[in-house]
C-alpha cells in the first residue's frame, strides 16, 4: 500500500517546521533553479539538499525507496536524449555505428536529468515530512486558502492508498472472468490500458460524491470555519524559507562564476 503518512524521525528541527513554510520553501528552491540549462547549479542543489536531509529527520534509504520512481525516469530521460538528440554540437565521445554521443549532447541531458531531480526532491522532502491533516490545517490558517480547497487536498491523500486496492481489485476480478494478457506483449498493454481507464472512472466517481458530501457540510459557504489545531508561523519558519532562496541563488551564483550558466530564456 503507498503510504501517505510522514516518515521522518520525530523531533527532526527542519521536519516541525510549519507545513506552508515547508511547501513555500519547496517552491521558491525549485523556481530559482529553473532559470538555467546548466548541470552545475542543479548538482549543487542536490548536493545541499542531501547534506540536509538528516536536519529533516530522513534516511537515505527511505528517500531512495520513496524517489525510485523519479530516479528511473530520470535514467530514462537521460538515455533517450543522449541517443536521440537532434543536437550533436561539441567533442564527439562515443561513436558507435548509429550511436553518436558528444559533449554537447550530455551536457544537455545531464543539465535537463539533474533539473528534474534538484525541483523533485525538495517536494519529496516536504510531503515525507508532513501529516496531511497538519498541511491542510496551515493551508486554511497561514496560506488563506479556502477550506473547500484545504480539505479537498486532505481527502485526495487520504485516497490515494485505495487506488492500488482498486487495481488489485479491478485486474482479480478480470482474472476471475478469464480476461489474462498471458505473455503476448500488446495483451498486457491493452489490459493495462482499460484498467486504467476503469481506475480513472471510479477515481472520478468518488470525488464527485465527495465534492457533494462538502457541499452537504457547507465547506463552500462564505461563513468562517473554526479549526481544531493551530499552525503558528514562526520566525523560524520565514528563515526556512529565505535559507531555500539562499541556497538556490548560491547554486546559480557558482554556476555564473564558472562560466557554465545557461539561461532557460535568452
Amino acid at each position: 500500500m503507498i503510504d501517505v503518512q510522514p516518515v521522518a524521525v520525530p523531533g527532526a528541527p527542519l521536519a516541525r517546521r510549519n507545513p506552508v513554510a515547508k511547501l513555500a520553501a519547496a517552491m521558491v528552491f525549485s523556481f530559482v533553479l529553473i532559470a538555467t540549462l546548466d548541470p552545475v547549479a542543479p548538482a549543487l542543489a542536490i548536493a545541499a539538499e542531501l547534506a540536509l536531509l538528516p536536519l529533516f529527520g530522513i534516511r537515505y534509504r527511505v528517500l531512495a525507496r520513496r524517489a525510485w520512481p523519479l530516479l528511473a525516469s530520470a535514467g530514462g530521460i537521460l538515455v533517450t536524449l543522449v541517443l536521440f538528440a537532434a543536437d550533436r554540437s561539441g567533442r564527439v565521445l562515443l561513436d558507435a555505428g548509429p550511436v553518436v554521443v558528444t559533449s554537447g549532447v550530455l551536457v544537455a541531458a545531464l543539465g535537463l536529468v539533474l533539473r528534474l531531480l534538484a525541483v523533485a526532491l525538495p517536494g519529496i522532502i516536504v510531503f515525507a515530512t508532513t501529516d496531511p491533516t497538519d498541511l491542510a490545517d496551515a493551508l486554511v490558517q497561514n496560506a488563506k486558502a479556502p477550506a473547500r480547497f484545504a480539505i479537498g487536498a486532505l481527502a485526495a491523500f487520504r485516497l490515494v492508498p485505495l487506488l492500488e486496492q482498486e487495481w488489485q481489485m479491478i485486474s482479480m476480478a478480470r482474472r476471475a472472468r478469464g480476461v489474462d494478457a498471458g505473455r503476448n506483449p500488446l495483451a498486457k498493454l491493452r489490459l493495462f490500458a482499460s484498467t486504467a481507464f476503469a481506475l480513472l472512472v471510479g477515481a472520478i466517481r468518488r470525488g464527485t460524491r465527495l465534492a457533494v458530501a462538502m457541499d452537504a457540510r457547507g465547506f463552500d459557504a462564505g461563513t468562517p470555519r473554526t479549526v481544531a489545531r493551530r499552525q503558528d508561523f514562526t520566525r523560524a519558519d520565514a528563515l526556512l524559507i529565505a535559507g531555500a532562496a539562499a541556497l538556490a541563488g548560491g547554486a546559480l551564483t557558482v554556476s555564473v562564476l564558472l562560466g557554465t550558466f545557461r539561461p532557460l530564456i535568452g
